[in-house]
């Protein structure tokens, strides 16, 4: 008899777990606005990726699964679609994020943290200022430039970047608490670098890297892992090489709002500086599709306001996205900043 057969009857497969998923996560939402509002009508929800959503009368509410921090640009979508007058948020983290990013657009939204069944609303968090490296970091500068990288900050990690992509990271060694630069794309590249060629990496092998990293980093390179890495990290390395691509006569690469978790993911870079009319300008720089590009870039504004409280006008917002990535989805959820924002294609 075949393996998971049954006398009588057929096996049926196991659902899909990310269909069990969404049912149950729906099924949470519904109950959490049905207690909080005390309605027995409330719809039933329908299918949204980061977790479940529905329309009561014209309010939308939103239950946020799936790193939740990152997914008020898709709940902005769904309530737009939907036609809803306002926008109800939950999540079990990352609610003091939201609700900071929340009061950057037009629309009311309100954030709620979801504990157990009972919904507590959300307080807006403080934007994390950056940290500068440790000093016994900061003695590694050195050998970056020496090999050929471009040293940066973002919030409190050293690392040396070619053309945007990251070779090179200063660390404390988890045993000794010795600091070291590994050298590497990525984690899992530093750590093999590391066991051939121990802790202390030469100026010449630095530069070997960063050389082929050049190579692949050009406009005109072919496909190719070390180009699609960190896309949206080119893009802010062209347009700090001409800044006038943007209508800036200076640019430097910032630290974004918060700190980014790995190389792998896509995630919007910053830059910051003047423009032609001597204005304060922030440049949020993003590829592929990220609908959560326009609430990130209001938080980049945000920290440029109040690292520099002397600015006189609201700072210039520019989202530079290459010209296919210019998404209609995007162009909705701009519309609904409270402060404009611009698109400037780079191709």
């Amino acid at each position: 008899m075949f393996e998971g057969a049954t006398v009588g009857s057929v096996t049926e497969p196991d659902p899909d777990p990310r269909e069990r998923r969404s049912k149950l996560v729906g099924l949470k939402l519904r109950a959490l606005v049905r207690d909080h509002l005390g309605d027995d009508s409330v719809a039933e929800p329908v299918g949204f990726a980061p977790g479940a959503a529905l329309l009561h009368g014209d309010v939308a509410w939103v239950l946020l699964d799936d790193r939740p921090a990152d997914r008020l640009g898709a709940a902005l979508v769904w309530a737009t679609r939907v036609g809803a007058r306002s926008l109800q948020v939950i999540a079990e983290a990352g609610t003091g994020v939201l609700a900071r990013r929340a009061e950057a657009f037009s629309i009311p939204v309100s954030v709620w943290r979801s504990q157990g069944r009972l919904l507590t609303a959300a307080a807006p968090s403080p934007l994390p200022v950056s940290a500068p490296a440790p000093p016994a970091h900061e003695a590694m500068r050195e050998l970056i430039i020496a090999g050929g990288a471009t040293p940066l900050v973002e919030h409190g990690v050293l690392f040396g970047e070619v053309r945007g992509l990251e070779v090179c990271r200063v660390v404390d060694d988890p045993f000794d608490r010795a600091v070291r630069l590994e050298v590497g794309v990525g984690a899992h590249d530093r750590e093999a670098f590391q066991m051939l060629h121990g802790d202390v990496p030469t100026v010449e092998s630095l530069a070997r890297i960063v050389e082929a990293v050049a190579l692949q980093r050009r406009v005109d390179a072919s496909p190719h892992p070390l180009n699609r890495l960190a896309a949206e990290r080119f893009v802010r390395w062209r347009i700090e090489q001409d800044p006038d691509l943007v209508g800036a006569v200076a640019i430097r690469a910032v630290p974004p709002p918060l700190p980014r978790l790995n190389l792998k993911d896509p995630t919007p870079c910053v830059a910051a500086g003047t423009d032609r009319h001597g204005r304060a300008i922030v440049v949020v720089c993003s590829t592929g599709v990220e609908l959560d590009l326009v609430p990130f870039a209001a938080d980049a504004r945000s920290a440029a306001e109040a690292a520099d409280p002397g600015v006189d006008d609201t700072v210039r917002l520019v989202l530079a996205t290459p010209s296919r990535d210019r998404l209609p989805a995007i162009e909705q959820i701009a519309a609904l900043l409270r402060q404009p924002v611009e698109f400037v294609p780079i191709d």
